[in-house]
């Protein structure tokens, strides 16, 4: 199974004690799960159940520190809420505090995760800037680590909230946990009418993914200042879809890694190869990886993050056709 190959790999190829301690403590069955902190209205089988998670940021981002669960998932009520915690973006200073509001029941195609500030609706994709401090950028958790739920910013939606996706009328779930927490940079965005001159396949119209690779689990919602450290370049389904590897500020492994040569070659193989397999149990094709199967360091990850914000810039002001995508 791959996921069982993937802890082994980690295990048999570990550099050192303390390296294979943290990745035996990524990839257990009793890691952390996340969800974003509430305060919730009375449930009402009914009605659709509305609850709001204010979200107070200060420099640097203070990671949330989550209680082990059994059952990692994204919707587990015996999930811990998380507490409230404040920073203020760098440079643009554009929020004093940002708020997340539950609409519709977790685990239906009814549930979104819709973001605000100042009580006015905002998007995470279009109003979250994409820098923070001292050359880190601003990652949107989507999906904590060790959880099943595939849930993403809804591009074509009127302000872009979380959502589960939807394959063929049916709530889309990995077959296994991710072993890392996984989510988007704001203010980028693949070009699918952009080729790309060396590997020749366009981009597939999304914000540009993060693999955060820290030892913490990160609520779905929260907003975390992290340091790109490399980036792989993968074709899923003939479409460029690149993946950012990422540390969080604040988590004990920034201090250890500052560029892709610094992260373990387990960690890197287990992020492929996850990558490569997760979609064959639908009896999908492997997911191929350019630039033969390497890891681009940190200063190309950064040139990639450019290019995509260069591309959302477009977008934003028209000057590529946004089609059904959600522009405000």
């Amino acid at each position: 199974m791959l996921y069982a190959c993937v802890r082994n790999t980690a295990v048999a190829r570990r550099s050192n004690v303390k390296k294979a301690q943290l990745l035996v403590r990524w990839q257990s069955s009793s890691s952390t799960s996340a969800s974003a902190s509430t305060t919730a209205q009375p449930a009402d089988t009914h009605h659709n159940k509305v609850e709001t998670t204010t979200m107070k940021f200060a420099t640097p981002v203070a990671l949330l520190a989550l209680a082990a669960s059994p059952l990692a998932t994204a919707w587990s009520v015996n999930t811990p809420r998380v507490i409230a915690h404040r920073r203020t973006f760098a440079a643009a200073a554009l929020y004093s505090s940002v708020s997340t509001e539950t609409v519709g029941e977790e685990a239906t195609e009814s549930f979104r995760l819709a973001f605000k500030s100042d009580g006015s609706a905002i998007s995470p994709w279009h109003d979250i800037p994409l820098e923070g401090a001292n050359g880190s950028y601003n990652m949107v958790v989507e999906i904590p680590k060790m959880t099943k739920a595939k849930m993403e910013v809804a591009t074509k939606e009127e302000n872009n909230p979380i959502a589960q996706d939807i394959k063929k009328g049916n709530l889309r779930d990995y077959h296994g946990p991710i072993f890392w927490n996984y989510g988007c940079l704001p203010q980028t965005w693949e070009d699918p009418n952009d080729e790309h001159p060396v590997l020749k396949v366009f981009g597939d119209d999304d914000p540009i993914d993060v693999v955060e690779i820290g030892s913490k689990a990160l609520a779905m919602g929260s907003i975390i200042e992290v340091k790109a450290l490399g980036v792989l370049a993968m074709i899923d389904d003939g479409e460029l879809d690149w993946k950012v590897v990422a540390v969080a500020v604040d988590d004990p492994l920034a201090a250890e890694y500052n560029d892709i040569d610094d992260v373990p070659a387990a960690v890197k193989d287990g992020i492929r190869e996850w990558f490569r397999w997760y979609k064959t149990p639908d009896d999908k094709p492997l997911n191929g990886f350019g630039f033969d199967e390497k890891f681009l360091n940190a200063a190309e990850a950064k040139e990639v993050i450019e290019e995509t914000h260069q591309a959302w810039k477009k977008l934003k002001n028209g000057t590529t056709e946004a089609g059904k995508l959600w522009i405000n």
